[in-house]
């Protein structure tokens, strides 16, 4: 998925200094961006607040949207460089197409998991005949340094491990929960997991002290350890927990997103990550010229053009602001 806003503003990211060592409680609001022609997502991260969760430095909430009568999301061929995309839909079905050659369906609970690496271009669409509503999360993850020019891949996972308790079903995105391992290649110790709570369960879910976590309701109301979650937020947790308590108020699912504090510093503009505001003003060259980026075949339409870069040179904000 693509960053489409027409101005979009160079971060620097990453770094543990601001990184809370102990259990935190700190809500994120979401702020609305259009998405392609059809869709209005809510974007949880980069945030005023904070800017990444472990290495995830990027998320998308949208939906539940009713397309049955629409096209649904229509997002054009766009270029990312230094970091993975993963597609999550609770409902609704995308169409998947890249530079590689891959054409692929990715439906609800199964992972569609893009490195980008050095350089790569893909598309995304509702497919001409959909289900009736399209609901999910769009992410990226922050690729260290040592393994962000590795070669561009495509994998598609429609089987993923998961976590059970009285109440509780947890899928595993990427990483290890509770001894259950995603399929997902991974680059750094990370966690992404989607939870399903039947109405009135309590329950603990077990964590890593050395992560920091956020949780990010996709529907139904949570209290997570204590703080009453709408559809739409995020609850970023700090670090230092061994476990996290829920208590359902109705049925609800939600992401929870952990990792280790990133250490590095990332530059972060458009579908762009690198560690230099010259680093960035290469790829975007690149991608208007039409060289390293490759072309999506089989999209009836136009590439995204990238936005103008910003006058004024980067300054290093860290993971907040």
């Amino acid at each position: 998925m693509s960053d489409l806003d027409t101005a979009p503003v160079a971060r620097v990211c990453g770094g543990r200094e601001d990184v809370s060592a102990e259990p935190v409680r700190d809500l994120l609001n979401p702020r609305e961006v259009s998405l392609g022609s059809n869709t209005v997502v809510r974007r949880l991260l980069p945030n005023l607040g904070r800017r990444m969760v472990g290495a995830w430095a990027f998320v998308d909430h949208y939906g539940p949207q009713d397309i049955a009568d629409e096209s649904g999301m229509q997002v054009p061929p766009h270029p990312h460089m230094g970091l993975q995309t993963v597609s999550w839909l609770r409902e609704g079905e995308v169409l998947h197409r890249d530079s590689l050659g891959s054409v692929q369906t990715v439906r609800a609970q199964e992972l569609g998991l893009m490195t980008a690496g050095r350089a790569i271009t893909h598309s995304e669409q509702s497919p001409v005949s959909h289900p009736r509503f399209l609901h999910g999360a769009q992410l990226w993850v922050a690729l260290p340094n040592a393994h962000r020019d590795t070669a561009p891949a495509f994998a598609h996972h429609p089987h993923l491990p998961q976590v059970t308790a009285p109440g509780l079903t947890a899928t595993v995105i990427l990483g290890t929960l509770d001894g259950a391992t995603s399929p997902g290649t991974i680059f750094s110790p990370l966690v992404g997991a989607d939870l399903t709570l039947a109405e009135g369960t309590e329950t603990r879910l077990p964590l890593e002290p050395d992560f920091e976590y956020a949780v990010l309701t996709m529907s139904g109301v949570t209290d997570v350890d204590g703080v009453r979650l709408d559809p739409g937020r995020m609850l970023y947790l700090g670090c230092g927990r061994a476990d996290l308590p829920l208590r359902s108020v109705s049925d609800s699912t939600l992401l929870l997103l952990g990792g280790e504090p990133f250490e590095e510093k990332i530059v972060m503009w458009w579908n762009f990550i690198g560690r230099s505001g010259d680093e960035i003003a290469e790829a975007r060259e690149a991608w208007m010229s039409g060289n390293r980026f490759g072309t999506v075949n089989g999209y009836d339409g136009e590439p995204t053009p990238a936005p103008i870069l910003p006058d004024l040179p980067l300054k290093p904000r860290g993971r907040t602001r």
